[in-house]
């Protein structure tokens, strides 16, 4: 399996934790598009895609996991609200 592919599954692995659906399936074309089915067998989800755009579009799908916050971008994020901007 090439670099380029597994990239591509990773992102149909991830969408398929995010959304506790395990029937999303990717396929690839001969000319090394991929898209994505809501299963084998099914029709696609989207037309042949290059690899960074199919990620994207699979990275967009399903529901999204929260952003991790630490509690320095918390306190980073008040000092930035308490700063006036100066007309």
């Amino acid at each position: 399996m090439s670099n380029r592919s597994t990239r591509a599954s990773n992102a149909v692995d991830r969408l398929k934790e995010r959304s506790g659906n395990p029937g999303w399936s990717m396929s690839r074309t001969g000319s090394g598009h991929f898209f994505l089915t809501a299963g084998p067998g099914q029709p696609p989800l989207c037309p042949p895609m290059e690899l960074d755009e199919f990620v994207a579009f699979v990275n967009a799908q399903g529901p999204q996991k929260p952003q991790r916050i630490s509690k320095l971008d918390v306190a980073f994020e008040k000092q930035l609200t308490k700063k006036a901007p100066k007309a």
